[in-house]
């Protein structure tokens, strides 16, 4: 399965009612993830221009972005990213493909 990561900016009325009242928010989006047919793997809180990153398994890129769009419908982010990611011998793999493709830069 392929898998992502989704990195998320709380609101400020978001982070209000999570210092209010304290949640696990990774147990909160596990069924939510587990619903669309993945595995929840990772939640780790951050700062800078993002508060949350998540990664997870899902079938596909319809699923993922089933995901972003229930936890943007949700109104308690105000930014939310959604990153596909690959393996390094996916990576090696598109390399290669790359590589043969014949793509011409311009005035190249």
């Amino acid at each position: 399965m392929p898998t992502y990561m989704v990195q998320a900016a709380y609101t400020s009325t978001a982070w209000s009612k999570l210092v209010q009242r304290p949640e696990n928010r990774l147990e909160a989006m596990r069924p939510v993830i587990e619903k669309l047919g993945g595995i929840l793997h990772a939640w780790y809180y951050c700062w800078g221009d993002y508060d949350v990153v998540m990664f997870f398994d899902v079938p596909d890129n319809v699923n993922a972005a089933a995901v972003s769009m229930a936890v943007a419908a949700g109104g308690a982010v105000k930014e939310i990213k959604t990153t596909p990611l690959m393996q390094p011998d996916e990576g090696f793999d598109a390399m290669l493909l790359a590589q043969g493709a014949g793509y011409r830069p311009p005035g190249g």
